[in-house]
This record gives C-alpha cells, structure tokens and sequence, in this order.
C-alpha cells in the first residue's frame, strides 16, 4: 500500500483510534475497582469531619469505630433498615440515610444534605447531637465554587460557626445561612460568606430542604 496515500493515512488514524480507544477502556475498567474505593474513604473521611474528626490515617478502620449504624429511613422517617445508608445519596427520592454515631460514649446523628451553589453542585453533612436539635459539627464541599468568595463554605473558618446552633424552631428547620452581618436569631443562624451571597444563600436552601426531610425523625 501506497503510505503517502489518503486512503493510508485514514486506515492508519482509524487503527490508531481503536487502539487507543481499547487501551483507555481498559486502563479505566482496571481502575475502577480502586477509583470506587477511594470514593468510599473520601465519604468517610467527610462524615467524620461532620462528627469533628480530622486527619485520620485510616478512614475506614475510624469509620467503624464511630458510625455503629448507617440506617435507611423511609419518608415517613420510620426505620426501613439499620444497614446500607452508606450506599444510598442524600438526592435519593424514597429513602433517607442516618448516621448513629457514638462520639465519646454519647449518641450523635450525622445527615447528609445537598444542594445547589453559584457555579455547581454542592454537599455536606451535618452532625446532631443525641437532642436531635444541636449542630455537633458540619461538613461542607463545592464542585466549582468561586475560590476565596463562595469556596469558603469548605473552609474551618466558616463550618466553625455551626456548631451549638439549634435546627428546629417551633418544630420547623431554623438553622440556616442569613447575610453576612444580618443575623436576627443567632441560636439558629450563622454568618454567610462576604461576597459569597449567592453561594451562602445555597447553602441555607440545602440545609432547609435537606433538613426539612427529616422533620419526623427531628421531631420525635
């Protein structure tokens, strides 16, 4: 065959591209076992932080030792299973996933939540205490917030200021997000991010919403 022909040079990129095509599906399926693994450990490591656990060397082994039941919830907040809430997203339209933590000897609840910010996606868990009405710790994550502005959900600085904040208000979800330096009710409501209005603004929705789902079991 004639190599400095058209005919050559499309039979050569169209072998070239199923090679390559074939070695990338197969590097990503050889993968994948260990990519869904550290997904794992990263949800982990994020429910921990909820319960102010940082750090840890050995996500998994720390997992166990302090979440005793990843529980599924049905809507009516009744117990449909005391195992597998860890497989089921916070987005799941029937079920709800609970946490029964042990921090300490004393009963904490983690839920996760999430939402919507400026530019994408965002998500996070919160940490209860055994009252079922104060925040114990947060978690919060972006997919593409605006760094230094909206991102600043992620950061100490801002999950620091939930902890000791109660949830419910005359049986309703209080705790949320107000405008930074707008803040009425102080037991429920945290400072928002300056210049990070609408990202702030995302959060208080998700943490409303999110919450609101699990009124039954808030309430009970």
């Amino acid at each position: 065959m004639n190599t400095n022909s058209n005919s050559y040079t499309v039979i050569y990129a169209s072998v070239m591209v199923v090679i390559v095509a074939f070695l990338l599906a197969f590097v990503a399926s050889s993968l994948k076992e260990q990519q869904d693994k550290n997904v794992e450990l990263d949800k982990m490591k994020q429910i921990l932080s909820a319960l102010n656990i940082h750090d840890v060397e050995d996500p998994e082994a720390t997992f166990n030792e302090y979440v005793k039941e990843d529980q599924i919830l049905n809507l009516n907040c009744t117990v449909k299973s005391h195992k597998g809430g860890f497989k089921v997203s916070a987005k799941s339209e029937d079920e709800l996933p609970l946490y029964v933590c042990n921090v300490n000897g004393e009963t904490k609840y983690v839920i996760p939540v999430s939402g919507a910010g400026l530019w994408g996606p965002i998500w996070g868990y919160v940490g209860l205490n055994a009252d079922k009405n104060t925040v114990y710790g947060v978690y919060f994550s972006h997919e593409g917030e605006t760094p230094g502005l909206g991102a600043e959900i992620a950061t100490e600085k801002f999950q620091s200021r939930f902890p000791g904040k109660h949830v419910l208000e005359n049986g309703d979800v209080a705790l949320g997000v107000e405008k930074n330096g707008k803040v009425s009710k102080p037991e429920y409501q945290v400072d928002g991010i300056s210049g990070g209005t609408i990202t702030s603004k995302g959060v208080d929705a998700m943490l409303k919403g999110c919450l609101s789902r699990y009124k039954g079991f808030l309430n009970n």
